[in-house]
């Protein structure tokens, strides 16, 4: 199964914030599981790293970034992903157009955020990770 983490999933994991690090850590950790692929984008890891940064410091927030990526795979925010985002009426905040539309072209079978309703246009399953958690690692 093909997953792909919003930002604040890899937020909760880099800067351990509790209680969602108990869910996101091991959702995270599907990354070793052949059952599963684990994505997230270009933009998703910018965030995550701007909120890193601020906790821990610059060189810090590379280490874990670094080594964070070392276990995810990166699916693309491409120049389809913009045109899709634009043109797409039912969207109206792009930074969740374009990770939805990374999502979607490595057609990952659901996205993982603790913000739900920001991807109400999404034609993928959206949960987040508790949900996540009671539906597929029970």
């Amino acid at each position: 199964m093909r997953i792909f983490l919003d930002a604040n999933v890899l937020v909760s994991v880099l800067n351990k914030e509790y209680p969602l690090f108990t869910y996101s850590s091991r959702i995270l950790s599907l990354a070793s599981h052949p059952n599963f692929e684990v994505y997230t984008s270009p933009l998703c890891l910018a965030i995550a790293f701007y909120f890193a940064e601020k906790k821990h410091g610059s060189v810090l927030a590379k280490q874990k970034m670094d080594l964070l990526c070392q276990h995810i795979k990166i699916a693309e925010n491409s120049s389809k992903g913009v045109s899709d985002t634009l043109s797409n009426k039912k969207i109206h905040d792009f930074e969740d157009g374009l990770e939805y539309y990374a999502a979607y072209q490595k057609d990952c079978k659901c996205i993982i955020t603790e913000d739900i309703e920001d991807f109400y246009f999404s034609n993928i399953e959206v949960l987040n990770c508790q949900e996540f958690f009671k539906q597929y690692l029970r």
